[in-house]
């Protein structure tokens, strides 16, 4: 039986925030499959994968684990191509808040920018986490959110449910809308 999912709200919604503590660096280091989102651009990509690597601190702390920054690679392929493409950038957390952060493109994409916050996130039975990202609107992008799996198989219906549950709940009606608009990201 699963535990019940809460999130909070994005940050630009002005509501209250309740307690949070963000994920560690640590835990989000590694590998993620984009299992669900409602981002218009992974309608048309498959076997999207989000890999975070600790990076050394911007200012001095006592450990890497306390790092504000986090080397970001989006891994991706058409839905009808076998190449796999990347885009790579640095996430640098937005204040003291390591459950927000500013991405930044390397490369030619340097001049492009998104702000992400975790809205929830959690371990399962056998192993898996799951992770719900928020996305801020872009030049590019609308807002938006993702739900992260470390598993490709990705998350039982029971928890994706309670995770859009979630979403329904929280008192805000743009937030409430993406709740109805997620869709699965195909896998193979």
């Amino acid at each position: 039986m699963t535990e019940p999912i809460s999130l909070r709200a994005p940050s630009i919604t002005g509501l209250p925030q309740p307690d949070f503590t963000p994920p560690t660096t640590d835990w989000l280091s590694g590998t993620w499959h984009v299992t669900h989102s409602t981002l218009p651009m992974w309608k048309s990509k498959r076997n999207v994968t989000i890999s975070y690597k600790s990076l050394p601190p911007s200012t001095s702390s006592p450990s890497q684990d306390a790092t504000n920054k986090l080397d970001d690679i989006v891994s991706y392929q058409g839905l009808n191509s076998k190449k796999v493409k990347t885009v790579n950038g640095i996430d640098t957390a937005s204040g003291e808040d390591t459950g927000a952060w500013d991405w930044r493109g390397k490369g030619w994409l340097m001049i492009a920018s998104s702000h992400w916050e975790v809205l929830g996130y959690g371990d399962l039975e056998a192993g898996d986490q799951w992770a719900v990202t928020y996305f801020a609107k872009t030049l590019f992008t609308p807002a938006g959110v993702d739900v992260y799996s470390r598993k490709k198989e990705g998350l039982t219906e029971s928890v994706l449910k309670s995770i859009k549950e979630a979403l329904a709940g929280i008192e805000n009606e743009s937030v409430k809308k993406l709740a109805v608009e997620i869709f699965e990201v195909r896998r193979d």
